[in-house]
């Protein structure tokens, strides 16, 4: 079972002078995490490196931005593999404090950096969501609204032509109990075009 984080989390260190800011966040998806990529380096215009890790929905990438090959980028992505999370993304900010640590000193450093921002991080667990799209009668879309609005899903898309068709986000684990309630409500009218 993966997990996620339920809110950002920023930890700083120091070792021999340089500055580490570590931030653990949670993404959606890549396009999320190049975006909060550039927002750190935008904060932190004199840095000398941000490094980060990213693994969300089966995508992952990471980056030593820098610093010697495998001792900035991977280490972050083992502790974020470590914990079992998925749509995370673990960056640091190095500001070089004058004093080089060496490979091992680095990866330490990138190791215990992250590990700390993650120290107190809420885990949430991480739910598999899928889409279901249904058509339905115009007597039956209020019904079924109403159904959606309760069992708390989300209406990504809703079309008027000669039905209503509806999209709907949920849990992967619900899908086959939904579209058993989808029949039941619309005494079997309801079709699944997928």
């Amino acid at each position: 079972m993966t997990h996620s984080i339920a809110a950002p989390c920023t930890r700083e260190i120091e070792i021999r002078k340089s500055r580490f800011i570590a931030h653990a966040i949670p993404v959606a998806d890549r396009d999320a995490a190049m975006g909060e990529l550039r927002r750190l380096r935008g904060e932190h215009p004199a840095a000398t490196h941000v490094c980060w890790a990213l693994l969300a929905g089966g995508q992952s990438g990471m980056s030593d931005d820098g610093e010697p090959s495998g001792t900035a980028g991977r280490p972050i992505l083992e502790v974020l593999r470590h914990h079992d999370l998925d749509g995370v993304l673990g960056a640091v900010i190095r500001y070089y404090g004058g004093v080089k640590l060496g490979a091992g000193g680095l990866v330490r450093a990138y190791t215990d950096a992250i590990a700390s921002a993650l120290h107190d991080a809420v885990l949430i667990e991480r739910i598999a969501q899928v889409q279901l799209q249904v058509e339905v009668g115009y007597a039956d879309e209020a019904r079924v609204r109403r159904w959606i609005e309760q069992d708390q899903y989300v209406l990504l898309q809703g079309t008027h032509t000669m039905n209503v068709c509806l999209t709907i986000q949920l849990p992967a684990t619900a899908l086959e109990r939904a579209r058993n309630t989808l029949r039941d409500l619309t005494q079997g009218r309801a079709v699944f075009p997928d």
